[in-house]
């Protein structure tokens, strides 16, 4: 690990509930009681509809993988130690979709489309974050 401190997300009022769920091992996402979409990451209202009317509600951690990019090159000091690694885009059981990483992988390339993936939660700093594995 580096002695460079990570670039870690900032804590919102908005998406304290988001955070304080990964804090007890659980994912939350945002669904809107108007239309039923459901969304990552928080906002006021509604992408699909517009209505500020929602809640959050427990993932199940179930997933699966739908884009990845694996870095061979650090573009911040923080990340030179952990190289490579993969960036990756997940699409929760339930909807909404996420930035994450898919971790325990032999190579952090060895990934397919629409594989098959569950949660993970590991902490970094003060954050517990939510990764992803394979199902």
């Amino acid at each position: 690990m580096s002695d460079i401190d990570l670039p870690l997300p900032q804590r919102t009022e908005l998406n304290a509930p988001y955070w304080d769920s990964l804090a007890q091992c659980q994912l939350s996402f945002q669904r809107c009681r108007r239309c039923g979409h459901a969304w990552l990451p928080a906002r006021t209202e509604c992408p699909s509809c517009l209505e500020a009317d929602w809640h959050w509600q427990p993932a199940s951690g179930h997933a699966k993988l739908v884009s990845w990019v694996v870095f061979h090159i650090a573009y911040h000091e923080a990340f030179k130690n952990r190289l490579p690694y993969n960036v990756a885009i997940v699409e929760l059981a339930e909807g909404p979709r996420l930035i994450s990483n898919v971790v325990g992988l032999a190579e952090p390339g060895d990934l397919t489309i629409d594989q098959a993936l569950k949660l993970r939660i590991e902490r970094e700093g003060d954050f517990a974050l939510p990764r992803f594995e394979p199902a």
